[in-house]
């Protein structure tokens, strides 16, 4: 049996129920996501349920793409991202192993692809 251990998240994120900075959907701390490494991220919403997961070689762009962007998997579902977590994984061979293991582990909610339990 492979052991595969989740990484510690980096940096989290939450969102402001009245952000009075620019925000991106109630998010204002995006600054703190890196713009130029590589990883995994997680969506969560209030009660801590895991929506989905995602990776990255620039890890800040392609989390805003998920809030602006029509084609995202989360698309109609943005509204009930509460907290993001982030993990830096430099190797892409990594990130995909990580990716594929917590959403078949903890079931995200809104992930289609390298689905294997449903």
């Amino acid at each position: 049996m492979i052991q595969i251990t989740v990484p510690t998240p980096d940096v989290t994120i939450y969102k402001q129920a009245s952000p009075k900075e620019s925000h991106i959907n109630g998010f204002t701390e995006f600054h703190l996501i890196s713009r130029e490494v590589g990883g995994i991220f997680m969506f969560y919403n209030d009660s801590g349920e895991l929506l989905f997961v995602g990776k990255a070689r620039k890890l800040r762009p392609r989390i805003k793409k998920h809030f602006e962007d029509s084609v995202s998997d989360m698309k109609n579902h943005r509204n009930e991202v509460s907290k993001i977590e982030v993990c830096i994984v430099e190797d892409p061979v990594h990130r995909e192993i990580y990716e594929t293991y917590i959403i078949n582990e903890f079931k995200s909610k809104y992930n289609v692809d390298k689905v294997l339990y449903r």
